[in-house]
C-alpha cells in the first residue's frame, strides 16, 4: 500500500512514519501548511522537516507556498471553529494531491499530536477522501507522542511551541502572561 502523508512538522511525523514504515507502507510525504505564522516559524518547521528527510532518506513533496492572506481570510471570525477550517484546508489539498499523483490513500501526521482534535481530523479526512476518490487512512498515534519528542530531540530537530496559527501563538503568550482576550 502507498500513502501520501500530510506532514505538519518533523516532530509529529516521526512516530507515524515509524509505525507505517514498519507495517510495510510506502510513504510519500507532503509539506503544505499555510496556517503557520509568522514566516520565520514556517521556515523553521519546513527546514526541520528537510533535516529529517535527509536523516531518514524520506521522499517528500514540498508545496512551499505561503498564502497567509487567504488562510487568515478563511479563519477570521471563526473563533474556536478555526481549527476545522485549518484541518480541512490541509486535508483537502492532500487528498487532491494524492488523486493527482494516483496514490490511492492519504493520511496526516496531525493524528499523532495530543493537542489536535483527533475525531474532527478523521471526519474531515474521510470527507476530503470521498470528494477526491481516495481513502483516508487513520490510526490513533497519540500514544507515540513522547517517542516522537525524544527522537526529535536526539536528531536536533526544531520543536515548536504552538500549533502554528496566529491565534494559537496569541493564546500561548496570553497563558504565559495571564492576559485576557
Amino acid at each position: 500500500m502507498k500513502l501520501l502523508m500530510h506532514i505538519c512538522c518533523s516532530n509529529c511525523s516521526i512516530y507515524p512514519l515509524e509505525v507505517l514504515l514498519m507495517k510495510g507502507v510506502d510513504i510519500k510525504g507532503l509539506w503544505f501548511n499555510p496556517n503557520i505564522h509568522p514566516y520565520t516559524e514556517y521556515a523553521q518547521r519546513r527546514d526541520s522537516l528537510r533535516k529529517l528527510e535527509a536523516i531518514w532518506g524520506l521522499d517528500i513533496e514540498y508545496l512551499d507556498e505561503y498564502p497567509l492572506d487567504s488562510f487568515l481570510s478563511a479563519i477570521t471570525g471563526k473563533g474556536t471553529d478555526r481549527c476545522s477550517v485549518c484541518y480541512a484546508t490541509r486535508l483537502e489539498k492532500t487528498a487532491e494531491t494524492a488523486a493527482k499523483m494516483r496514490i490511492a490513500g492519504f493520511t496526516t501526521s496531525l493524528l499523532a499530536s495530543p493537542y489536535q482534535k483527533f475525531d474532527m481530523i478523521v471526519e474531515l479526512g474521510k470527507e476530503a477522501g470521498r470528494r477526491h476518490g481516495v481513502s483516508f487512512y487513520y490510526e490513533d498515534l497519540r500514544k507515540g507522542w513522547n517517542i516522537s519528542r525524544a527522537l526529535a530531540s536526539e536528531f536536533g530537530l526544531y520543536r515548536q511551541k504552538y500549533c502554528g496559527c496566529i491565534y494559537s501563538e496569541m493564546e500561548r503568550y496570553m497563558k504565559k502572561t495571564g492576559a485576557r482576550k
